[in-house]
């Protein structure tokens, strides 16, 4: 196995490791792993090609779905969503 995919399999442990640890310990680390991440695919894809780069793009989509969409809609101007959110009454 090459490098990229060894370093590609120790990312997915550590964002794995990273997602037991209690919410406010979590934002470093993976803030760390986010940035990480598109060098690693970059690196991936230029040994291995677009397929290896899509199923690793998939793996960070799924693992980062969540701050993704918060950053996403801040980049927007979009309204937050989610349980922090909510007032708890209903709009109508």
């Amino acid at each position: 196995m090459s490098l990229p995919l060894l370093l590609g399999c120790a990312w997915v442990l550590a964002a794995t490791v990273v997602a037991l640890l209690p919410m406010r310990r979590q934002y470093l680390p993976g803030v760390l792993l986010l940035a990480a991440a598109p060098v690693l695919l970059a690196w991936i894809g230029a040994r291995h090609g677009w397929s290896a780069t899509a199923l690793g793009t998939a793996a960070v989509l799924s693992m980062f779905r969540k701050p993704l969409a918060y950053l996403a809609r801040r980049a927007l101007g979009m309204p937050r969503t989610g349980a922090e959110h909510d007032s708890g009454k209903d709009a109508a």
